[in-house]
């Protein structure tokens, strides 16, 4: 009987403790696994940038780029740009396009080979590139020297007459005959304007000047400008001047031992002992404004850019040391005239070859006016030829 009792109380204990310990386990932390940490997946490298496409860019030119002049000027500005922007354009060229409907075939041409930016740089060349700028709404046009523009289409020049007028205050000083010759191309108001400003400067430092004039009715013709050359010399100009492209002026009055500027380009090499000075241009100003605005999206067509001496588009260089130093002081202040604005060469009085005053007394010309020239000043001999 105690026996019995004993075992039961034994195996209640042992039952009691396996609950007791279960309850422990139960009422236990959790051990949780440890978490494998996975190595970050890598970012994918990210691509390059694409880069973006050059812009494509077109000159037209009326002469060889040797020309020694207008088309040479033009040229080193396109140099000019392919240094200044680097891959980010490129530049072609097609020299020796003439003024006629052979202009347009070339304008279609440059749009084909994806050219977005055109310069056509005659005057000659703006009815045919008008034309295609109508036609071709998605590329920048820019025409030299017209005065039609578009909304893709724009006109710019440089005030070329400042180079003439400085030339002329030399020539008033340095001519023994009082007779001046000048070699003109077309009879535009361009070059109505240039040769009038070199009359202009020569009467101002000697009244007596008259002006002599043979048209040529080209920009590039070494043969007729050397034959308008002689023939003014042998009408007894002694200095000579020139609206036309090639040094051919210069180096007949070389010949002649006469004397000559340079015009558009530094032309002292082609006769030194020849050479007075040279007007020339500076296209780098405006054709890398115009390139930065087609680049940066500011590109606007229409309207009409005119930059002069103060721009640093026109310059006076390579004086010949036989000019007197009085004289090139003269010369040298009409630059600083033009610099600064207290130089108006256009100013009243002003009288036409007729003695009909176009600009009265203090009168200044307008852009428009200068832009429409049509007439000889007083001074000037001989007819224009497309007057009745």
């Amino acid at each position: 009987m105690i026996d019995t009792a004993k075992r039961k109380l034994l195996e209640l204990g042992t039952l009691s403790a396996i609950a007791a310990s279960a309850l422990l386990v139960g009422c236990g932390k959790k051990e949780e696994p440890v978490a494998q940490t996975a190595e970050p997946a890598s970012a994918p490298a990210s691509a390059p940038a694409a880069k973006p496409e050059p812009l494509k860019i077109a000159f037209a030119y009326i002469g060889p780029v040797g020309d020694g002049g207008w088309t040479f000027a033009h040229d080193n500005a396109r140099k000019a740009l392919e240094k200044e922007f680097g891959d980010k354009i490129v530049t072609s060229f097609v020299e020796n396009v003439p003024e006629a409907a052979d202009a347009e075939r070339v304008f279609r041409d440059m749009v084909a080979q994806g050219n977005k930016l055109i310069f056509g740089t005659t005057f000659g060349y703006m009815e045919p590139m008008l034309k295609v700028a109508t036609e071709t709404p998605d590329v920048k046009f820019e025409h030299a020297t017209g005065y039609k523009q578009a909304a893709n289409m724009r006109t710019y020049d440089s005030r070329t007459y400042e180079g003439a007028y400085m030339a002329g205050v030399i020539a008033g000083g340095m001519t023994k005959t009082n007779t001046l010759g000048v070699v003109g191309s077309v009879p535009i108001p361009e070059v109505l304007r240039n040769l009038d400003s070199f009359t202009l400067g020569a009467q101002s430092v000697n009244p007596k000047i008259k002006t002599k004039v043979v048209w040529v009715n080209a920009w590039f013709d070494t043969a007729k400008e050397t034959e308008a050359a002689q023939s003014l010399i042998n009408q007894g100009a002694d200095v000579l001047f020139q609206n036309t492209d090639s040094s051919a002026v210069l180096q007949t009055a070389g010949k002649n031992k006469k004397m000559a500027f340079g015009w558009d380009s530094d032309m002292t090499a082609y006769s030194p002992e020849a050479h007075l000075a040279s007007a020339v241009i500076n296209w780098v100003p405006y054709y890398t404004q115009a390139v930065k605005e087609a680049l940066d999206g500011t590109w606007k067509g229409g309207g009409h850019v005119w930059l002069g001496v103060k721009d640093g588009a026109i310059d006076l260089v390579s004086i010949n040391d036989k000019v007197p130093a009085e004289l090139k002081e003269k010369a040298e202040k009409a630059k600083a005239g033009l610099k600064d604005g207290s130089l108006v060469i256009w100013k009243g009085p002003i009288f036409n070859q007729a003695g009909k005053e176009v600009l009265k007394k203090d009168e200044v010309a307008t852009d428009d006016f200068l832009r429409g020239i049509n007439f000889y000043v007083k001074g000037v001999e001989g007819k224009i030829p497309s007057a009745k």
